[in-house]
Formats: C-alpha cells, structure tokens, sequence
C-alpha cells in the first residue's frame, strides 16, 4: 500500500483530551475550544459524551455543551454514548452522529466498564438499529489494541474480532486505539494489516497516545499501510487513568506538521492549530504536550 494523498484528523481533545481532567473545566472554554477548532479546518471534532455523570462528572455538561457550540457546515461534531440511555439524551440535543466504545482486551473492558467485551457489545445492538433506524451514523472505538494495563500483551486474533464485530453491526469507522501508548511501529503495522485483512482499510482510522514517544512512528507505519484516518488531540491532552504513565494522545499540531512535511493533505490550518493548543494549555494552566507548538512558541 502506498501513503494516502489526503489524511483526515478526528480530533478528539473536547471529549477524550479532557474527560480525565480532575479540575472541572467551564462550560464556556468547552464550547470555545470546538469553536476555536471548527475554524482550522478540521472535518471531524469530537465534542463530549453522553456518559453518566457519576462516572465521568467533566462531562456531565454534555447537552449544554454540544447546543452552545457554533456548527460549521461540512464539519461533524460526533459523541460518544455509552448506551441507550445515553443515545436518548444525545439525541435529545440534536446529535447527528455518535460513537460507541469497547476493548479488545477482556481485562480492561471489566475494569472500564465492568462488563465482558461481549457484553459491552450487547449494550451498543439496540444502539445501532435505533441509529440506523434515525440515519445516525456511528463510529466504533476499540480501545487496548497494543497493550493492556492488567493482561499485558493482547493477542491480535480478539483485536481482530472486535473490530469485525464492530463493522458488522454498522459501525462505518473503527478507530483502533494504543489507549496506555506501549506500541512500536512494527507492532502498529502488524495490527493494522491483520485488522484490514477482515474489515476494508478505508473503514478504519488509528489512535495513539505518546506514553513511549511512539505515537508519530506508529502512525506513519500505519500511513504506508495505507489508513487515512487518525485520531489526535490539539495540545496533546488526555491520557488513561486506568494505566499507570499513560500520557495524552498524540497532539493534533504535531500531526499535522509531519503530514505536512511529507507532502499529506489535511485540510487544517496548522498556525490556527497551534494557537488553539496554546490557548487551550493556558486555559487549563500548563505547558501544551504539543513539540510543535513548544518550538514555533520558542521561536
């Protein structure tokens, strides 16, 4: 396979870069970072989760957030939900696409949402046909796709089997997921090939963290592989508070600096991304994880 002309970035720093964060951040800098971020160009941002507020209280403003946000057209603003409790109220507040989330490792799937990975899925059937039943598309995470916290290695035949499951049930994307960041590039693309064996290359998109300083490796391992999707998020916020050291995901600036080095469309405008991440670090009063907006900042 040959590198993609045009790559697309799902960021996902509104939702997964900030979910963890243990000080509550406002309402109004959520709603101004989407705004800030619709602006660079970026196609898909995803804006928060209809998850239960017990679990993750940062995103218990979901329906304030996702109706204060400006919708830009020719821009997707996905959310996550967890069930179909969380469909109803994403739909609710006018939510045009969704994403479902499940683990390739059995291990963490208890640990994160005490069911079976099985089970999990179970969860998302009534999801899918009352989505595809509203025209609503839906995205498929499969997290733990490199390494898992508690069972270690994760053998590449259940990664496989849960992506497939995944598609098979409607999910148009699966986003395969270094969620504790321990991958290298030769294990990035051996996973990435076993999965493209069973679902098309063109329904899968990857998502790194940096924990090891992979994530840029592995995915240009998984570009000459030839996905043409990625996950990113600006100022490289995030991280897994189930893993120990778990670093945020890859930043979206740094991304997009490399694509652009290699001659990759994305559509973003890289100087408007970097001012996002710099404000965005301010607004939660720490240095951005970004090496690209660092050096254009010291410079």
């Amino acid at each position: 396979m040959s590198t993609p002309a045009r790559v697309r970035i799902v960021e996902v720093g509104p939702r997964d870069g900030l979910q963890n964060e243990k000080a509550v951040v406002p309402t109004a800098t959520k709603i101004a970072l989407i705004d800030r971020l619709s602006a660079t160009g970026l196609q898909t941002i995803e804006a928060t989760s209809f998850v239960s507020p017990k679990w993750v209280p940062q995103l218990a403003d979901a329906a304030e957030v996702y109706a204060g946000i400006a919708k830009r057209p020719g821009v997707a603003y996905p959310v996550l939900v967890p069930n179909e409790k969380g469909y109803e109220r994403a739909r609710a507040a006018g939510v045009a696409e969704i994403a479902v989330f499940t683990a390739a490792s059995e291990a963490f799937n208890r640990k994160n949402v005490n069911a079976s990975i099985d089970e999990s899925i179970e969860r998302f059937v009534p999801v899918l046909a009352r989505a595809r039943a509203d025209g609503v598309r839906v995205r498929g995470y499969v997290s733990t796709v490199l390494g898992c916290p508690y069972q270690g290695a994760v053998p590449l035949a259940d990664v496989v089997r849960v992506a497939q499951r995944l598609h098979a049930l409607g999910c148009y994307e699966i986003s395969l997921g270094d969620t504790i960041g321990v991958g290298t590039p030769a294990k990035a693309r051996a996973m990435l090939r076993a999965v493209a064996a069973e679902v098309p290359m063109q329904a899968l998109a990857v998502h790194f963290h940096d924990t090891y300083g992979q994530a840029l490796a592995n995915i240009l391992a998984c570009l000459e592989e030839g996905v043409a999707v990625i996950d990113s998020a600006v100022s490289g916020t995030g991280g897994c508070p189930y893993a120990r050291g778990a670093t945020g995901n890859v930043a979206s600036e740094d991304v997009v600096y490399m694509l652009e080095g290699m001659g990759v469309g994305t559509g973003v405008d890289l100087a408007k991304l970097i001012e996002t991440g710099l404000w965005l670090s301010a607004a939660l009063g720490r240095e951005t994880s970004s090496k690209v907006a660092r050096a254009r900042a010291a410079a």
